[in-house]
């Protein structure tokens, strides 16, 4: 008898449900962002519960919503934002074959990770079985009817004890932002501190736009085109930030008022639309106000 790859159907998604592993790093000088999971932290933990190699493929999914029926037995584990109606949390489990995985929406926190032992064998683009949803690189969004491969990506044996999982945000965040390239464009860059930033509906892997007190520029006019990454905070003509994320352009013409480090992004990853994010000034800003940078 023909035996089968093991694999998942993907019944119902949610808002938004993609396939990322560790990105494209590396790429910025060829035009191609990193992308790659949101919160690597629960990314990374997701694979190490079920004995993943670190770069394995994982579903990623904002919201809740996913539903997914496995066609062979498998071992599989979530972590990042709780999502009432799976099996376990930050676990692994040994779940049989047509075992149904229908997550709710999460009441803290947006994103959260399935990881299935072996990892998505999703066809590879340069590298990564990322979703990148700017380039287009990669897998496509999943959608309801999709088959799911199941790989052989394994490094060791499955964690057989539940894990402490990474900070998940619950309805506001502070995190340290580093002096950007361009804080001469502002009469007072500090006015990003000391004040709540309000995340907008219309933020996504892209970038996450904050509404509140506009940050008021000392010059007009837009720069020239320069390199970007994830993490740098954007000022448009507006005055709201737009703090860059994962899928991300590699230039950008506003100016960069202060950059996340990487560390940070991981927490960023979890706001919601309404949610609030402070940020507190981390080493480089000096005392002055105009001067700072």
């Amino acid at each position: 008898r023909r035996m089968t790859a093991p694999s998942m159907t993907v019944l119902a998604t949610g808002p938004l449900t993609t396939v990322q592993d560790a990105g494209r790093p590396g790429r910025a000088a060829q035009g191609i962002g990193s992308s790659g999971a949101c919160d690597r932290a629960s990314y990374r933990l997701a694979n190490r519960l079920v004995g993943n190699a670190e770069t394995a493929a994982t579903v990623e999914f904002t919201f809740g919503g996913l539903d997914v029926r496995l066609r062979n037995p498998a071992t599989v584990a979530f972590t990042g934002a709780y999502c009432p109606g799976g099996p376990g949390w930050r676990l692994a489990l040994t779940l049989p074959a047509g075992y149904r995985l229908t997550l709710q929406p999460p009441a803290t926190g947006l994103r959260s990770y399935l990881a299935v032992r072996g990892g998505v064998a999703i066809e590879p683009v340069l590298g990564s079985r990322a979703t990148d949803l700017l380039s287009g690189l990669g897998p496509p969004v999943l959608q309801p009817g999709m088959l799911l491969p199941v790989g052989t990506e394994v490094a060791g044996e499955p964690c057989g004890e539940a894990a402490a999982d990474p900070d998940v945000a619950a309805g506001e965040v502070t995190v340290e932002v580093l002096p950007g390239p361009r804080t001469d464009w502002f009469t007072d860059p500090r006015r990003l501190f000391g004040r709540a930033w309000t995340v907008q509906p219309d933020s996504n892997r892209i970038g996450i736009r904050l509404a509140g007190e506009p940050v008021q520029r000392s010059r007009a006019g837009e720069l020239p085109p320069e390199p970007m990454l994830p993490g740098a905070i954007q000022v448009p003509p507006d005055g709201l930030p737009i703090v860059l994320f994962r899928d991300a352009p590699v230039t950008g013409g506003y100016p960069v008022i202060g950059v996340l480090p990487e560390r940070e992004l991981d927490r960023v990853a979890q706001l919601r639309p309404g949610d609030t994010l402070r940020l507190v000034p981390g080493i480089g800003w000096k005392a002055g106000s105009a001067a700072a940078g």
